[in-house]
């Protein structure tokens, strides 16, 4: 069985207004052109606020249509708005099924299931998570059925929120509701795949690069193609930079490799946005 090359990118945030952020997205599309992985995930964020400009998803799948390899994604909270939380403040633009239909008419798909290479591989909206929108009950339900069909195959989970800082219990802090897969869905997530042999959870949205393991999940954290997050902004929780991740899957085993696309630069966004056009 032939090894599966898949290629992982996150938080893009491409709008046309926002030229730095677009030629980081080239420099990435470059690479992937020179490596050519069998798949690109986006894991979120592609666009960098399609809830008031709906043009940025436009923008973003125009780019992504141009790579020379076939493109999966999953919405972050720029592209259908930010899931509510047990604690901390409503968010500005919350998750709503309009949103999401707008998400789906443009990019396609914001849930998926496929095998490779031994594995079996899932993608999952964690936006809607906790919405109590039917689409969270109807993504649950397919969940559900997906992972009794697993046969045995090692589990590879994709998400655009991270399931958890560290630990499954970490306490339910504003940071982590905001910064994580909210509970009591985080809960429930853990429950059901619990059952599977879940080896991987790659996620984005932290613009951190980090990869620790936990049991015998190793959780990846892909950085953003796009900008990094000034401290007065966001804690330092590991390494600040832009970038993507590669995997390569054999049968019951996988490598990752971070790495950042040559000519890739880090772009600050208090930087990028006291030098951005008004909208």
């Amino acid at each position: 069985m032939s090894p599966f090359r898949l290629t992982q990118i996150s938080d893009t945030h491409l709008a046309r207004r926002l030229v730095k952020l677009t030629d980081n997205f080239h420099r990435v599309a470059a690479h992937i052109d020179a490596t050519r992985p069998d798949l690109v995930i986006n894991s979120g964020d592609l666009a960098f606020s399609a809830p008031t400009s709906p043009d940025d998803l436009a923008f973003a799948k125009s780019l992504h249509a141009e790579l020379p390899v076939a493109c999966r994604y999953l919405p972050g909270n720029h592209d259908i708005g930010d899931n509510p939380t047990a604690v901390g403040p409503v968010p500005s633009h919350a998750a709503s099924e309009q949103h999401l239909q707008n998400f789906r008419a443009v990019i396609g798909e914001d849930r998926w299931r496929f095998d490779e290479a031994g594995w079996c591989f899932v993608g999952l909206n964690s936006l809607i998570m906790n919405t109590g929108l039917a689409s969270e009950a109807e993504q649950f339900d397919w969940l559900a059925s997906e992972l009794s069909r697993t046969g045995g195959k090692p589990v590879a989970l994709f998400l655009h929120k991270p399931l958890y800082l560290d630990a499954p219990d970490d306490p339910e802090l504003e940071a982590s509701a905001i910064r994580y897969v909210p509970q009591p869905a985080r809960r429930r997530l853990i429950e059901m795949f619990g059952a599977v042999d879940l080896r991987l959870v790659a996620s984005g949205h932290v613009h951190q690069r980090r990869d620790f393991t936990y049991g015998r999940v190793r959780h990846v954290w892909a950085p953003s193609v796009g900008f990094i997050i000034p401290g007065r902004m966001q804690p330092l929780i590991s390494i600040k930079e832009t970038g993507l991740v590669e995997y390569r899957f054999t049968p019951d085993s996988f490598e990752v490799r971070h790495i950042r696309a040559p000519g890739q630069v880090d772009v600050d966004l208090d930087e990028l946005l006291k030098k951005a056009p008004a909208d």
